[in-house]
């Protein structure tokens, strides 16, 4: 038996990411589940994949986020139970505390195969329940964007009532971060290019919004919307090419959370900007499984609901990619399976 899948071309680019099909993973053995994918969703970690800009093999399944439900179980498996809604994680090694050396070879949809494809056999430790009440295009959102989101705000990070944050631009990341922002008490600045994206980030809650291509300096901008104080926590997707301003916005002792490369790999930065103001800017890349059992806990706490844009077939998935490479959507694109 064979199950449908697309797989990554050779070269890599959304010209030879094809469907085609596997072989079915069977039963699980012991201590796994097995589980009838219904949804992913999409990432710049997977556009790098599919278009050759991360190495992966010809034949490599993308999407790092999988969510469906368990199909059937393996002897010594606790957590699950037949039936149950599930949604992937990013690490599948990492657990808990530091993160391990061998994370990275491990990532689904790189370092191996990933969910775009229509069942898979895993340990169970590779999953989480899904927030109660989500869908599995809901829960499908959560793997990369959602968790790296709350890993800014709240394990690197330390948002709380009265903090202020500031978020760059309407993708995945960036919405997750206003509502988890919101949802914690928190004052939040929003940058787009765009004033319709401006006009949906304030109906989700946004306080000050700051159209980057009006004001090019927004990060003066932002220190004038905090009297000159400054923002708490910066969540920068942009990489480089705005790393720069993301400084400038915020306080003295503040965190920049480095998380994507958007506006660049790399470029010069002033250092004695990020001196002079004792600024902690760290890199960050998802979290481990600990961290979005906390996440999931926090979005059923406060009844979080993620902003899908789009939706898209499986067949179709080089056409997602088309999508999101041109900047047209809002929120996340979800795949459904």
């Amino acid at each position: 038996m064979t199950i449908a899948c697309v797989c990554v071309g050779s070269p890599a680019s959304l010209d030879t990411l094809l469907p085609a099909t596997v072989p079915d993973p069977g039963q699980p053995k012991a201590g796994e589940i097995r589980v009838k994918l219904q949804a992913s969703s999409l990432n710049f970690h997977d556009f790098a994949v599919v278009c050759g800009m991360i190495p992966a093999a010809a034949g490599r399944i993308p999407m790092s986020d999988g969510a469906g439900v368990v199909e059937a179980v393996g002897d010594g498996v606790t957590q699950f139970k037949v039936g149950d809604l599930v949604t992937s994680i990013f690490f599948p090694e990492w657990i808990d505390g530091a993160p391990p050396a061998t994370a990275f070879t491990g990532v689904p949809g790189d370092g191996i195969d990933g969910y775009a494809r229509e069942a898979v056999v895993t340990p169970q430790h590779w999953f989480t329940h899904a927030p109660t009440g989500y869908t599995a295009a809901e829960a499908a959102t959560l793997t990369c964007a959602g968790l790296t989101a709350w890993r800014a705000l709240f394990v690197d990070g330390c948002v709380k009532p009265g903090s202020t944050v500031l978020v760059q631009g309407s993708g995945g990341v960036s919405v997750f971060a206003l509502q988890f922002a919101k949802a914690a008490g928190a004052r939040v600045i929003a940058t787009s290019s765009s004033d319709a994206k401006l006009e949906r980030l304030k109906a989700l809650g946004a306080d000050e919004l700051i159209n980057y291509k009006e004001t090019s300096a927004w990060g003066a901008k932002a220190m004038e919307l905090t009297g000159g104080t400054g923002v708490d926590c910066v969540v920068e997707i942009g990489g480089a090419g705005t790393l720069d301003q993301s400084m400038m916005a915020t306080r003295v002792g503040g965190h920049v959370a480095l998380i994507g490369v958007l506006a660049g790999f790399a470029g010069p930065i002033q250092t004695a900007l990020l001196m002079a103001k004792n600024l902690r800017v760290q890199g960050l890349t998802v979290g481990s499984r600990a961290q979005q059992l906390a996440m999931i806990a926090g979005i059923e706490a406060n009844g979080i609901k993620p902003v899908i844009s789009d939706h898209f077939p499986l067949a179709n998935l080089a056409d997602a990619f088309r999508h999101q490479a041109a900047n047209a959507h809002f929120g996340k694109i979800v795949v459904d399976i």
